[in-house]
């Protein structure tokens, strides 16, 4: 349906889209850039004794500390040292990487490798990584060295001493968990801090508690995938969750007129091509969110739906079917789609 009036973006939540049509109290709000994209914190109470510059600056320590860990756009970023390690060489890695390597690892056992946090070569090779972009398929022979460097078996890791070690070319790459990382550390200090009702968004990545300063749920516009168009396919109310969606239609190439995708499927090394377009999942923790969501992207709606039942997780996805979009949700995402929704 479309916004009577209102720009939106990706993931836009909508207290924005409400903001020019209504008249409601405003909460602090914090913002910035980081890793690629913008963050977004709205506070709905500030405790007595807590400094907006000084919490700001917590925010700006904390998005910087993950980013010094596990951004592969930076040369000195741990991810990076550890990829371009020699063989053999262990490398000690800080609470923070150990936390979000080893709930990669166990999703990638959990989907039978469908997600692998070592899918970098793959990714790099497609063109959807810090190496330049490509507007063509990859040759065959590259394509089979670069598979040969991924698998998620092959990480040699103990989450209780940090050590990690370089079996030899294997490439970790965090963009599908490492944003969802960064949500939770944030919202955990502003709970520290004694902010309940908070909103924290990184680049559509975002996580809820409480309620609004004027005693409101938070609520979250989807926005229906359709390229070149703006519109919001649901609202949810999400209380005290965190949500992320993985979408397929607007960060691809076109090469002999067929689609590749920036979703790598990391046990073929092509890009995916069913008809899932977007998936969102809604889970206590962004984290997970975030890398579920990447997960069930690639598995597709058949595996993918089979997968989030089994698992009891609250997913919608949106499947192209000729030019409409069928939507399946399962009975947990159900109850937080809010039916009063303009």
């Amino acid at each position: 349906m479309p916004v009577r009036g209102c720009r939106t973006r990706w993931l836009l939540p909508l207290w924005l889209l409400l903001a020019a049509c209504s008249q409601t109290p405003e909460p602090v709000t914090l913002n910035g850039a980081t890793m690629g994209t913008t963050w977004t914190v709205r506070l709905g109470n500030i405790p007595a004794g807590v400094s907006v510059p000084v919490l700001r600056a917590e925010i700006e320590a904390l998005l910087e500390r993950v980013n010094a860990q596990m951004s592969t756009y930076r040369e000195d970023a741990d991810i990076s040292r550890f990829n371009l390690a020699a063989a053999g060489e262990v490398l000690t890695m800080p609470k923070d990487f150990r936390r979000v390597l080893t709930a990669a690892l166990a999703l990638a056992e959990a989907t039978g490798g469908a997600y692998d946090p070592t899918v970098g070569p793959l990714v790099n090779l497609w063109g959807f990584g810090p190496d330049p972009s490509l507007d063509r398929v990859p040759p065959e022979q590259k394509l089979a060295a670069a598979r040969s460097r991924v698998g998620w078996e092959r990480v040699v890791f103990n989450p209780d001493s940090g050590a990690l070690t370089q079996t030899g070319g294997l490439m970790l790459d965090f963009s599908s968990i490492a944003k969802g990382y960064a949500v939770d550390v944030i919202a955990e200090r502003l709970q520290q801090h004694g902010i309940d009702n908070h909103l924290v968004d990184i680049g559509g990545d975002l996580r809820t508690r409480g309620q609004r300063l004027d005693g409101r749920p938070w609520r979250i516009a989807i926005e229906r995938p359709l390229a070149g168009s703006r519109e919001v396919h649901s609202v949810l109310s999400l209380g005290d969750l965190a949500m992320a969606t993985s979408g397929s239609y607007r960060n691809f190439f076109r090469d002999q007129s067929r689609d590749f995708s920036h979703t790598i499927d990391p046990r073929s090394g092509y890009p995916v091509q069913h008809a899932l377009v977007s998936v969102t999942v809604l889970h206590e923790s962004c984290m997970q969110a975030d890398a579920l969501a990447t997960a069930l992207s690639v598995l597709g709606p058949v595996e993918g739906l089979a997968f989030a039942h089994e698992h009891g997780l609250a997913v919608m996805m949106l499947v192209a079917a000729d030019d409409a979009v069928d939507e399946i949700i399962t009975p947990e995402f159900a109850r937080h789609i809010d039916p009063g929704a303009p």
